[in-house]
């Protein structure tokens, strides 16, 4: 019997070539290709775990948002421009930001920096219809602006007020706005710190508080609240090289706009109560490097001010321009004040027609306390 030549070695590898070039297109294309598909033939959706009960915290965050988001309104704005040589005006965007509600009159709370410069305002509500705005009332140095619309009372729900005079650092605040267009969105944070102050576009703004909730563009109006719900600061500003959320942001104190809204709904402006003194911060340093002493001097009492009538002395100049310091101001209603500034700001704590406490250092070097009407 025959047998076959046996095959050429060159052959033989080849062949071997082959078969193993076979095994590694199937075990790494082909089979991997077909377990994909019996999987997906008979994959079927996964058994669900159950969840459990929310943490509190979580409820609380539920509720809270619940509870304030329908007052929270997408404010938008718009700009007049009128072509110099055809005359013709076009509306275009400015700015969007965010607001509240007030009350049921359709007065909307929002930043002044919101709605300055603008031809034009629109409040969406929560059934979001736009509606078109009104200017009613705006105090630049509170970044604070009341807007007014025409909605009816049912989609009206004005937020629980709150107090911020006894806020404490650590405390949980809440944030709701419309950063970025993206309308109501939640935040939540700490209150970081209390007191600060920041510059602005309008100026110098006291007493801020500080928080880590997110705040972003267009989160400016909107507000910040406590883990009860209620109203404890108007979101501002934000602290960020980049202009986005950086964890330093800042809210107007609710005290504050309790004190200052209802005067813009009544007179479109924000009456600041005063001492009747003249003072000034340069004069104030002369005086106070001699003396060793930190406060703001008087350096003229208005005739007739609540500040005559309480006794307060103004600086006299006597012959050959000799000068006799008035009364140094170094309290105001048990606040201390170092600079004009800070007098400002302590005033601010109060409204016209209270009466507080104002310590005085005279030239004599006597400490007196005296009891003014703030008008």
């Amino acid at each position: 019997m025959n047998q076959p030549p046996p095959l050429d070695p060159f052959l033989r590898t080849l062949r071997l070539l082959i078969w193993v070039v076979a095994a590694l297109i199937f075990f790494n294309w082909v089979w991997p290709a077909l377990q994909g598909w019996l999987l997906a033939v008979t994959a079927e959706p996964r058994a669900v775990t159950p969840r459990g009960s929310l943490m509190e915290l979580e409820k609380t965050n539920i509720a809270i948002f619940r509870q304030a988001s329908p007052s929270v309104v997408y404010i938008t704005t718009t700009e007049d421009r009128i072509n110099l040589w055809t005359r013709d005006i076009t509306r275009i965007p400015k700015g969007t930001g965010s607001g509240f509600v007030w009350d049921g009159h359709g007065h909307i709370v929002t930043n002044y920096h919101v709605v300055a410069g603008a031809s034009a305002a629109y409040v969406r509500l929560e059934d979001q219809k736009t509606y078109r705005a009104v200017l009613v009332g705006a105090s630049p140095r509170d970044d604070l602006a009341v807007l007014r619309i025409q909605a009816s009372l049912s989609i009206l729900h004005p937020l629980p007020i709150g107090r911020s005079e006894n806020l404490e650092v650590g405390q949980a605040v809440y944030a709701i706005g419309n950063p970025f267009g993206l309308d109501h969105t939640l935040t939540t944070g700490v209150i970081s710190a209390l007191d600060r102050t920041i510059h602005t576009e309008t100026g110098v703004i006291h007493g801020l508080i500080q928080t880590d909730a997110a705040i972003n563009p267009g989160n400016s109006g909107g507000p910040l609240l406590d883990s009860a719900g209620r109203l404890i600061g108007v979101n501002t500003a934000i602290y960020s090289p980049s202009g986005a959320y950086a964890g330093i942001g800042f809210a107007v104190p609710v005290d504050r706009v309790n004190r200052v809204v209802p005067q813009l709904i009544a007179y479109g402006h924000y009456q600041r109560p005063s001492l009747g003194v003249v003072v000034d911060d340069r004069m104030s340093r002369l005086v106070n490097d001699k003396l060793g002493v930190e406060g703001v001097l008087v350096l003229q009492v208005e005739p007739g001010s609540t500040a005559a009538e309480a006794g307060i002395r103004g600086t006299r100049i006597l012959g050959e321009g000799r000068l006799i310091p008035g009364d140094i101001i170094l309290e105001v209603g048990g606040r201390r004040v170092r600079n004009v500034s800070e007098l400002r700001a302590a005033l601010e704590q109060h409204q016209v027609g209270d009466r507080i406490p104002i310590k005085l250092l005279r030239s004599g070097g006597e400490v007196v306390e005296l009891p003014v009407l703030l008008q």
